[in-house]
């Protein structure tokens, strides 16, 4: 869970409601990676599908750190569904460029010269998809209805959908957004994985704990030995520099409204750490589990295939590292410790 910063509390009551909602959904369902549609009108009764959005434009009017919670505890149930592609991508982009939003799913893609995006979250499982693309010097946003797109389906390694979405910009009536708004925008999809994976990571550690400590081997249990006890270490180290990386990305933003000078180098250290972790963390839990980790049945593999398919997602491990490097060199001995420290 996303320890929250103490100058944006989240009310106990609203975490403890949202995990009971995604437990409760578990209870009846199996990890599936199409949208369903009665957990969405449920989460839409409660607010939740719009939690950041303006209470005026029909949102709930709560903040990033409400958000990280309502993330993380989906991500802890295993429990696949576009919440932030809707309401933290989408929804807000068209907010804060003052267009009208409506209850329809949707999510975000940003076009290329060629008028193709790949790997669009949920595309396929939207109603409407919020398309940027830049022509000349400027950056322009449609709010697009999802038939009238051609739509080609994608998943990832969980099996979310991760669709090509192809479009004609000159076709699309598009209104212009500033540049600020698009490079928050990949701030903000950068930032949603990374605490995406963070949550997938703590929840595999508490796996591999408590298989440790209840499977016994050779008249002892598992955590007795000293092999398990550096393997479960090691796990516990690498997600916990990434959720603090990722922590303090997030109190960052949030504390500048998303505009800190130091916020880009933050938020690639916290995808830096969180793709590095997960390395050492799926490795290292499936030793811990053994054979038993391997199958379908246990519920391992909910969370290490989607921490390794969520950490490459909205940039590669390799792109984040390089951008990290990048910051740090250019910031030279001198400037290094405000790059950190902002």
């Amino acid at each position: 869970m996303m320890t929250v910063d103490p100058t944006g509390p989240v009310d106990p009551d609203l975490v403890e409601m949202i995990d009971a909602v995604f437990a409760g959904y578990r209870d009846t369902h199996s990890a599936g990676a199409a949208l369903d549609n009665q957990l969405w009108t449920r989460l839409d009764d409660l607010g939740l599908v719009r939690l950041t959005g303006s209470e005026e434009s029909g949102g709930s009017g709560a903040g990033w750190y409400e958000a990280a919670e309502l993330l993380a505890a989906a991500v802890r149930h295993a429990v696949r569904i576009p919440l932030a592609e809707n309401d933290l991508l989408a929804c807000w982009l068209l907010q804060a460029n003052r267009m009208p939003v409506d209850g329809a799913v949707r999510t975000m893609c940003l076009l290329d010269d060629r008028g193709m995006a790949y790997d669009v979250p949920w595309a396929g499982a939207a109603e409407r998809i919020v398309i940027v693309w830049q022509a000349g010097d400027g950056y322009y946003v449609a709010d697009v209805a999802a038939q009238s797109l051609v739509v080609t389906p994608g998943a990832n390694l969980i099996g979310e959908p991760r669709d090509t979405v192809s479009a004609d910009p000159v076709a699309l009536a598009g209104t212009p957004v500033g540049a600020h708004l698009v490079t928050t925008l990949t701030r903000k999809s950068a930032l949603v994985r990374a605490i995406q994976v963070c949550a997938a990571l703590d929840r595999i550690v508490q796996l591999s704990i408590e298989h440790a400590t209840t499977r016994f081997q050779f008249g002892r249990p598992l955590s007795k030995f000293q092999a398990i006890q550096h393997l479960i270490a090691d796990i516990a180290a690498e997600a916990a520099l990434a959720r603090a990386a990722t922590e303090a990305a997030l109190a960052t933003a949030v504390r500048s409204d998303w505009s800190a000078p130091n916020l880009d180098f933050l938020v690639a250290v916290a995808r830096s750490c969180a793709g590095q972790a997960c390395s050492v963390v799926v490795r290292n839990a499936h030793q811990v589990h053994g054979a038993i980790g391997t199958t379908r049945e246990h519920r391992l593999h909910e969370y290490t295939r989607a921490a390794l398919a969520w950490r490459s997602e909205f940039g590669s491990v390799h792109y984040w590292d390089e951008q990290v490097t990048r910051a740090a060199l250019r910031a030279g001995s001198a400037g290094l410790w405000s790059l950190i420290t902002g």
